[in-house]
């Protein structure tokens, strides 16, 4: 793929904030959203939406540092320790943070055998036959949850709405416009522009259904800007998120013993080997994106490192382990913006914004059907990415064709793996769907596909992702971002 801002490029600080500000939305949503899920499903409040932003941005920071700032992707709160979170909530923020350590050991036990054992056998045990169809699971299976998020409105039930439909499809339609046809700046920052024009549109509908009193054209909700400034004070405009590290005393709900501490390791540690194979898939699909081989260079041992130091600095401050996001990723490959100073001007702005209020306030009012019409968008080139990874591939070959199926109507059909039971039906431990599935196609793989990946396959395989992602960009846009003129008329 042709880049406009290759990974070590310096965009002018105008622009580079700009794009800070497009990465930080595009990864807000899943952040901030993870503590809301686990306050909500365990009645506490241990965990804080703001700080779980705070700790991405560190997190995020962490990442940068181990990697020699050579890959551009953004960590925040992840899903995949819902459970877990739930799980070790009752003892308090010792116990989230207990289980945060362990995830993040089993990162630097991998990293350290792989820096002695090297990762030639990744390549070998998960092919291109392997992980492109992984990658693509990964963007299919959040596809319900952002067709979710487009039809629904503020409300109790958060009903299905046409209205709010409208808002998401024109916020999806304007990031299409951008990318596909619109000037060099617009193609920059198409998400930006897309979440504003869907936030207005969305708004002039909710001004006419307040003023009327019509509940079907409320499609904003402003409680969180009005509870901000209700009544207003200092706090309400600047504010320090509740950082786990200050509530590390005495706020244990359940005795923190052995056994709790056991308890929490059975709950954090199979997650982390899944958000292990996750964390593969994701470096992979980048690699592909920018043409170099970050299993390579910086190494597989650092990417983890980063990943996994980077998680317990993120639940540190915010209680959650972080994770690289395919929404950052999908923001690269659709804007050809790889600069990694825009991923760390992200981060820096995920600490900043966290403090003031107003701002905080004001991204809570973002009605969930705008960010549907973005991830539509993101998750969809996640998908599309994955399955150029089998360009090259002969499906025809029978032991080809049933590896890839394999993973996808096992990651689709929801095939996960339960372990013991809670007291309430629930189960300790889940192993995902896409990690079953994964599981589920190196093992079909490794008995029926008998050739080995050579040491040149991967950059190979990525090379031919590159070419087919680039064929898929209109020939306009291709050409005016090769030279260098056109670089200097972004800038000015």
């Amino acid at each position: 793929m042709k880049l406009i801002y290759d990974v070590s490029d310096r965009p002018p600080i105008g622009k580079l904030i700009v794009f800070s500000i497009q990465q930080f939305l595009a990864i807000i949503t899943a952040t901030i959203v993870v503590p809301v899920i686990v306050n909500g499903a365990t009645g506490l409040t241990v965990l804080d939406s703001a700080a779980a932003l705070v700790g991405a941005g560190f997190g995020t920071i962490t990442y940068l540092l181990f990697t020699k700032f050579k890959s551009p992707v953004f960590l925040g709160s992840s899903f995949a320790f819902i459970s877990p979170l739930i799980g070790a909530s009752m003892f308090g923020y010792f116990g989230v943070l207990i289980g945060a350590a362990l995830a993040g050991g089993v990162y630097v036990l991998i990293a350290i055998a792989i820096r002695f054992a090297g990762s030639q056998w990744v390549h070998k045990l998960m092919p291109p036959v392997v992980i492109g169809p992984t990658v693509a699971l990964i963007g299919l299976s959040l596809a319900g949850s952002a067709m979710g998020d487009i039809t629904k409105a503020p409300g109790a039930n958060m009903s299905y709405n046409l209205v709010a439909l409208i808002c998401g499809l024109v916020t999806f339609f304007t990031i299409v416009f951008c990318s596909v046809k619109g000037n060099k700046t617009m193609k920059l920052i198409p998400f930006l522009i897309g979440i504003g024009v869907g936030y207005v549109l969305a708004s002039l509908f909710s001004i006419i259904g307040y003023t009327a009193n019509v509940e079907y054209l409320k499609i904003v909700n402003y409680d969180a800007l009005i509870q901000n400034f209700s009544p207003v004070k200092f706090t309400s405009f600047l504010n320090y998120p509740s950082f786990t590290f200050l509530h590390t005393a005495g706020d244990g709900i359940k005795p923190l013993d052995g056994t709790a501490v056991a308890n929490i390791a059975l709950l954090y540690i199979p997650v982390a080997f899944v958000v292990f194979a996750e964390h593969i898939a994701d470096h992979k699909n980048i690699s592909s994106i920018i043409e170099k081989d970050l299993i390579t260079d910086p190494g597989l041992h650092r990417t983890l490192l980063g990943d996994g130091v980077g998680s317990f600095v993120g639940a540190l401050f915010g209680s959650i382990p972080n994770t690289t996001y395919g929404e950052s990723v999908g923001c690269v490959a659709i804007t050809r913006n790889a600069s990694v100073v825009s991923i760390l001007g992200a981060a820096l702005l995920a600490i900043v914004l966290a403090f003031v209020s107003p701002i905080i306030a004001l991204i809570n009012t973002i009605p969930s059907c705008v960010m549907g019409g973005v991830c539509l968008a993101l998750y969809g080139f996640i998908a599309v990415s994955g399955l150029n990874m089998l360009k090259g591939i002969d499906l025809g070959e029978s032991k080809n064709l049933f590896v890839v199926c394999s993973i996808l109507i096992a990651g689709i059909g929801g095939l996960s793996l339960n372990f013991g039971t809670n007291a309430d039906g629930s189960p300790i431990i889940t192993i995902s769907s896409i990690a079953t599935a994964l599981i589920l196609g190196i093992i079909t793989n490794v008995i029926f596909n008998k050739q080995e990946a050579s040491k040149d396959s991967a950059p190979a395989a990525y090379a031919e992702v590159s070419k087919s992602v680039s064929e898929s960009a209109t020939e306009e846009t291709t050409t005016e971002v090769a030279t260098e003129e056109t670089t200097e008329e972004i800038a000015e």
